[in-house]
């Protein structure tokens, strides 16, 4: 896969689409989620007939949430849709990906050029022609339209290169008259050139180093950006080295194995634990990389941590303390301390919780706190465990993953329905994994449809529906009829499409047969239909709708 500010030399091939699949190939792409239509048709015929696989999904939404999924566990998604009807359903998918940094591109057809003239009304036509394009630049680092055969070249390998460097995504449009267009032989080169100023880097890290060293009590803060910039082998061979414990935050979860001996927890604030909150807030000296701070990380704000006590380094920022640094990569700052001279500390004995045995109790409801203590003893370490927003996430949170990067969620930007379809996505970036999805049943009503595609393709999530009549985690804040769901019978959902297996689940005793009978089937998806009173939540879920019930009357 091609280095970050790399010279790329490569033999053009001869039309754009060709050299395009062939450029997504060569950053490691080899599924296309999409849906097609008649502006997209011949470059979908033109990937179908080439290395790249095209994953026909149910909708565009869902093929935007399994390119995002995709992208996180592979280094880059493609989704392929048509113009405006089919564009303007992934603008929601593709926003999550830029505010989570996730680097998906977005290949959508278009009309073709010579149909421009004058401005014809050609159908999916919105406004201009341009307009999808203007929309998209807004939730994108870069964009281009490939109407120019001696310009497309180089156009896709900066878009695709911008999409490598910052992880966010990037749109390039096709019009349907280009997809076969005859481009010249020639090497194209692009580069993106941002290296670190040595001077300031080298700066930067002996401040952090010597505040480092003179602290008695550190902790590193490790964020989603070490995921996202590969940078995960780095931090543990820093908290190896150094004996400094690693805290995670929700969007980050599993940035390393959760049972790491230099494993502390998941620091959120006053929503997570008083042993991590405790620790993280009693350091000295508060090492954050790749985290970019979010409510949701912060605990809806209740996150005490000292800005004089701060060493912060994102992709975007440096600071330590109150002293600002220019210029600075992540990856070059991450290496610059593991090569530093770090004092090497005692290793400490970290407060951690152990994975106790589910032991069901015969005809005993189920409750969120059962299920997700369920879950937990369930994981092996073959599971990914990807989860929706609600009480799926919250209480999923408090999982323990075993290997790393193992939990995938939309935790920042909270849109429901990404679970089903991001599982189609993930399992076929890294096959060897089995899904664990844990959806509530809000969420799985917008995308669950994508259980079509996960039938059609041959994958076997299992998939658990907290089912509790309606969106729970609105319920604490203000309740009314526009929380409730019509009931839907989700057990029965493998009949319809004539594929997998369900199960109802009302009792511990059947969610622990469910359990085992889903994890021994490999042929398809297993869906558990788990009923839960609608005002049951976890106890993560407990403590957050407590905070924002009271922000939601403070703000009335």
């Amino acid at each position: 896969m091609e280095k970050e500010g790399e010279v790329k030399y490569m033999e053009i091939k001869n039309t754009i689409s060709t050299y395009l699949i062939e450029q997504i190939y060569h950053y490691g792409v080899r599924h296309v989620f999409g849906v097609a239509g008649d502006y997209v048709l011949g470059f979908c015929n033109e990937i179908v007939h080439s290395k790249l696989a095209l994953i026909n999904t149910c909708d565009e939404q869902g093929a935007g949430y399994a390119a995002d999924a995709y992208a996180r566990l592979n280094g880059m998604g493609v989704v392929c849709i048509t113009y405006c009807v089919g564009g303007l359903k992934v603008v929601n998918p593709v926003a999550q990906a830029y505010a989570e940094k996730s680097p998906v591109v977005v290949i959508s057809g278009a009309p073709g050029i010579k149909e421009r003239i004058k401005n014809p009304l050609l159908h999916h036509k919105v406004r201009d022609f341009d307009t999808q394009r203007r929309i998209f630049e807004e939730i994108t680092v870069a964009s281009t339209l490939l109407d120019d055969p001696k310009t497309a070249p180089y156009e896709i390998d900066r878009v695709l290169t911008t999409a490598q460097r910052y992880k966010r995504p990037v749109y390039i449009e096709l019009p349907r008259d280009r997809v076969t267009t005859q481009i010249n032989d020639h090497a194209s080169t692009c580069k993106v050139q941002e290296e670190s100023d040595p001077k300031i880097l080298q700066e930067a890290i002996t401040e952090a180093v010597i505040m480092i060293n003179a602290a008695q009590k550190p902790v590193i803060i490790a964020g989603v950006e070490l995921h996202r910039f590969g940078l995960q082998e780095e931090l543990l061979k820093l908290a190896e080295k150094t004996n400094i414990p690693v805290a995670s935050l929700l969007l980050s979860k599993s940035v390393i194995s959760e049972l790491h001996p230099r494993y502390l927890g998941l620091y959120e604030g006053a929503i997570g634990h008083d042993y991590v909150r405790e620790y993280v807030e009693s350091c000295d000296c508060l090492i954050l990389l790749g985290a970019p701070l979010t409510d949701v990380d912060l605990g809806l704000f209740t996150a005490r941590l000292d800005q004089g006590k701060m060493i912060y380094v994102t992709s975007e920022k440096t600071s330590i303390r109150y002293h600002n640094y220019e210029n600075i990569r992540l990856h070059d700052f991450v290496h610059g301390l593991m090569e530093s001279d770090i004092r090497i500390r005692k290793p400490e004995d970290i407060p951690r919780r152990d994975i106790q045995t589910f032991i069901p109790e015969p005809e005993q409801k189920v409750t969120a706190k059962r299920l997700f203590q369920c879950l937990n003893s369930f994981l092996t370490d073959d599971m990914i465990v990807i989860a929706d927003v609600g009480d799926a996430l919250l209480g999923g949170s408090d999982l323990i993953i075993h290997r790393r990067t193992e939990f995938l969620s939309p935790s920042y930007y909270l849109s429901l329905g990404f679970a089903v379809p991001a599982s189609i996505g993930a399992q076929l970036a890294n096959p060897s994994m089995r899904p664990l999805v844990l959806v509530g049943d809000g969420a799985f009503q917008m995308t669950g449809m994508e259980l079509s595609t996960l039938a059609r393709y041959g994958l076997n999530p299992i998939i658990v529906v907290l089912n509790n009549r309606g969106y729970g985690i609105e319920r604490p804040m203000m309740d009314g009829p526009f929380n409730d769901l019509q009931l839907w019978q989700y057990s029965r959902i493998p009949e319809i499409i004539s594929s997998g297996r369900g199960f109802i689940v009302k009792t511990e005793d059947q969610l622990d047969e469910a359990l085992i009978s889903a994890y021994e089937y490999r042929e398809g998806f297993s869906l558990l239909d788990v009923h839960l009173d609608k005002h049951d939540m976890s106890p993560v879920m407990q403590r957050l709708t407590s905070r924002s019930a009271k922000k939601v009357t403070a703000e009335k």
